[in-house]
Formats: C-alpha cells, structure tokens, sequence
C-alpha cells in the first residue's frame, strides 16, 4: 500500500495504491496525517489506483471526512474501480461523501 498526498490547484489530493487492508491501515492512517491540517482546504482522496479497501480502510476515510468538515473543507472521492464502488454502496459510503 502506498499513499501520497500532493497539493493541486489549491486542494490537498491523497492517491492511494494498492490494497488498503487492515494490515497497512496502521500505516496508511499516519500516512494521511498530514491531511488533518487541511485549514479549509478541498481534499481529494483519488482511488484510481485502489485495488481493495477494508473496513480499517473505509474507517480512515471516515475520519479524513470527519476532520475536514470541521475545519470547512469538503472532501471529494476520485477514481474509484466497480469493486471499490460496490464497496461504497454495501456500506452507505456513497451518502456520505461527495464523487468527482
């Protein structure tokens, strides 16, 4: 699992590669860290790249959520495959965030 996080027009973009299981969530939680200083900031979380996201996955991108919200940001989901999607709708994901 790897994870980058960039700053693109404005916004703080997270791509994330591979597969987000509970075995790289614990890694991929400090990874985002620096997501929780988006000051008002749009966030991106691109899953072009996303093979698979477990239930520890789907829990980081809750509090990524969370976390912008309060600060005034919006968080956008980008990229994702069929299996991710399908993931998003089982859940109620897709009620929750915001898709470009």
């Amino acid at each position: 699992m790897r994870t980058t996080i960039n700053e693109l027009n404005g916004e703080l973009v997270a791509a994330f590669e591979g597969r987000l299981d509970t075995a790289a969530a614990i890694q991929t939680e400090k990874d985002v860290q620096p997501l929780a200083d988006c000051a008002g900031k749009n966030i991106v979380l691109d899953c072009s790249a996303l093979e698979y996201i477990s239930s520890s996955g789907l829990r980081i991108f809750l509090n990524v959520l969370k976390n912008a919200k309060a600060k005034g940001s919006r968080v956008f989901i980008t990229g994702m495959s069929d299996d991710i999607n399908k993931v998003f709708k089982i859940t109620g994901f897709m009620n929750l965030f915001e898709f470009r």
